[in-house]
């Protein structure tokens, strides 16, 4: 070995290294020649360099460099990385409870977590945080990791915030005692129809299913029949639960997905009894944003004729990682195993023309017209599949494929409304609106659907919005003062509902314009499932 004039750091960098291999089981898969090549070229580095080199830098960006010519998606992750990371799907971190953004070099208030410890000490949406601690908390210098040092910490710790709120003179005081504060993944949850439910979900973790059983529970009281699933833009997560979800919905000893790899045998997961949705009509929405999990459960409704998918095509994301603790509490997270469907699609979309390609796709599939036109995907034979009940044909290969296409409308978005939203002046205008209206509008409109039927965001409400992007240096282009932006008007109700009520209410409200979201109404209030054999009795 290779220990001559090795500083102290070094040596303990290799004892490291060492450690790393036995402790992850790789020592024996690893050949002596291999494990010594990476020991000394660490040792000629560390002492040779013309530079002063940081070892422990230097282990990790070889770590990350090695994994990195593997598949995009083994990742190497620092002790802070990996918290951070897992704290969305753990379902929870300590804090003070609120929803923000950073507009103007201000952190705005968007809303107080219910029953957080913000909103018990009376913050309330549109007030700005001006001071933490006694520290000036505005200008340049404020970003989100600032925010995040700042106002997160352990639960029981005290935070001292300065607040300025409208039509108050002074700055406020608030001395807000940090708590856990719940990451919700269930987004929305309400009736769409009489008899139709919606469910909204963000992410895959651990608190999901809870949150999943819960609103099921509740739409079933309310007399739900039918469900729309969404999972437009969800990332995936945790295995397991998609597995636990889509047991909600199929027969008892369906194959739901199975995973295989090199060192992973074949391993099957199949339904069981439980589940309270077994019968009923089944819409899952996905689009390009939807991966992993989301590809596992829209894959297992599709093969096995339980439902019918409306939307785009899937992220295309097959593999699965499985985590491996390093000894300073950094982790590897390597891909083990790719999954498969029911009918042994696998929807792992290729990567080997290496990471950046890969990430570059869903651009690749705006330029080729993909998103706005099934006509222009293809699909090789070599990917064909057919379900298990009706034989219909599905592919595999890069994604879920829907079984109704719904194109992103591209034109939707006006310049004029891109300009609001990224100033923040939309957003602000409607907290303040909502705010200063709040005791009339809740008096006026009993619930969100009350809001939805009535409320309209007229003239009057424009003009005053367009006054107050005015002030903010945002003006209306000539042609732009003659055309209608209804997709603008129906997100200003939406931000209005979310001040008035919560998130779900916004999404409720945005709905009421979604195209996939009308087309699954559409369907399953005609025969479309009848007519498909679309097992849902």
């Amino acid at each position: 070995m290779y220990f001559n004039r090795m500083s102290k750091k070094t040596t303990t960098l290799i004892v490291f290294v060492f450690i790393t291999l036995i402790s992850t089981n790789l020592f024996s898969q690893v050949s002596t020649a291999a494990a010594e090549k990476i020991i000394r070229t660490l040792h000629i580095v560390s002492n040779e360099y013309i530079d002063p080199v940081d070892d422990d830098e230097l282990v990790s960006n070889a770590i990350r460099g090695m994994l990195r010519e593997l598949d995009p998606h083994s990742v190497y992750l620092s002790a802070e990385e990996l918290r951070e990371a897992n704290e969305p799907l753990e379902g929870s971190f300590d804090g003070i409870g609120v929803q923000f953004n950073i507009i103007n070099d201000s952190i705005l208030v968007i809303s107080p977590v219910p029953g957080g410890p913000s909103e018990k000490v009376g913050i309330l949406p549109g007030d700005k945080i001006v001071t933490i601690d006694g520290e000036r908390a505005t200008g340049g210098d404020i970003t989100n990791n600032f925010v995040m040092r700042n106002l997160r910490g352990e639960r029981g710790t005290r935070v001292n915030v300065g607040i300025f709120r409208r039509g108050v003179n002074e700055v406020m005081e608030f001395t807000i005692t940090r708590d856990q504060i719940p990451i919700n993944s269930l987004d929305a949850a309400f009736m769409a129809t009489p008899q139709i439910g919606y469910i909204k979900l963000n992410r895959f973790s651990r608190t999901t299913m809870r949150e999943v059983r819960e609103a099921l529970n509740s739409l079933l009281a309310q007399g739900m029949m039918h469900l729309i699933l969404d999972l437009n833009f969800n990332s995936g997560g945790f295995l397991d639960v998609a597995i636990d979800l889509s047991d909600q919905f199929l027969e008892r000893d369906r194959l739901i997905v199975y995973t295989e790899g090199h060192a992973s045998p074949k391993q099957e997961f199949k339904s069981t009894n439980r589940g309270n949705f077994k019968t009923g009509k089944l819409v899952v929405l996905i689009n390009e944003g939807s991966a992993s999990a989301s590809e596992i459960v829209a894959g297992a409704v599709q093969d096995w004729d339980r439902g019918l998918l409306i939307g785009r095509r899937s992220f295309g994301k097959g593999l699965v990682q499985r985590p491996f603790g390093l000894p300073d509490g950094s982790a590897i997270r390597l891909t083990t195993a790719r999954y498969f469907t029911p009918t042994g699609r696998s929807i792992q979309k290729p990567f080997d023309e290496g990471t950046d390609a890969y990430f570059q796709d869903l651009s690749e599939r705006l330029r080729s017209g993909e998103l706005v036109s099934a006509e222009n995907i293809q699909f090789p034979d070599s990917l064909r599949f057919y379900t298990k009940i009706n034989n219909r044909e599905v592919f595999g290969g890069g994604g879920i494929m829907p079984d109704f296409f719904i194109p992103l409308d591209t034109n939707r978005v006006s310049s004029y409304y891109s300009k609001l939203w990224r100033s923040g002046a939309i957003n602000t205008f409607s907290i303040e609106y909502a705010n200063e209206n709040r005791n009339r509008l809740l008096r006026n409109y009993s619930d969100v659907n009350a809001f939805i039927n009535h409320f309209e965001v007229d003239d009057n409400l424009l003009n005053r919005l367009y006054a107050y992007a005015e002030n903010q240096g945002i003006k209306r282009e000539e042609d732009e003062k003659n055309v209608r932006d209804e997709f603008m008007e129906i997100q200003l109700k939406a931000l209005i509902a979310r001040s008035l009520w919560d998130f779900g209410a916004s999404i409720q409200v945005r709905m009421q314009s979604d195209e996939a979201y009308l087309r699954a109404i559409e369907i399953m209030q005609d025969n479309t499932f009848e007519s498909m054999n679309i097992r849902y009795r």
